[in-house]
């Protein structure tokens, strides 16, 4: 089993979440603690999910958890995009990272529900 940090799932993740400090800088105040607060907390979150999911035998609920916390991520960075706090290009390659890590998680669910199915 490879530690956490060597996942390339947790590695997605980890490039995401500093990708939204980046742009982050540019959001206006009032959306930068609230709703930019909340995107890196959610994503903060993932990582600790994926660091579970890892650490465990019961993978499934886990993985679960931190793809249902992805779609929050999605849904956020469109509102913030929506409100005109984020350009076409970075919502763009922020859609696209998030894509990546919704696939790798999906990946690592169906591998791991047929051996461990949720109880």
């Amino acid at each position: 089993m490879a530690t956490y940090n060597q996942l390339p799932v947790y590695k997605a993740t980890y490039d995401l979440l500093l990708y939204v400090y980046q742009i982050g800088k540019n959001v206006q105040r009032d959306y930068r603690y609230t709703l930019g607060e909340t995107l890196k907390k959610d994503l903060i979150k993932i990582l600790t999910l994926i660091y579970r999911a890892n650490s465990t035998r019961q993978k499934v609920e886990t993985i679960i958890e931190a793809r249902e916390k992805l779609v929050a991520v999605k849904l956020q960075l469109r509102l913030l995009h929506d409100l005109k706090q984020l350009s076409l290009k970075n919502y763009a390659n922020a859609s696209l990272m998030t894509e990546s890590i919704s696939k790798q998680l999906s990946a690592w669910q169906k591998s791991y529900e047929g051996r461990y199915p949720v109880t």
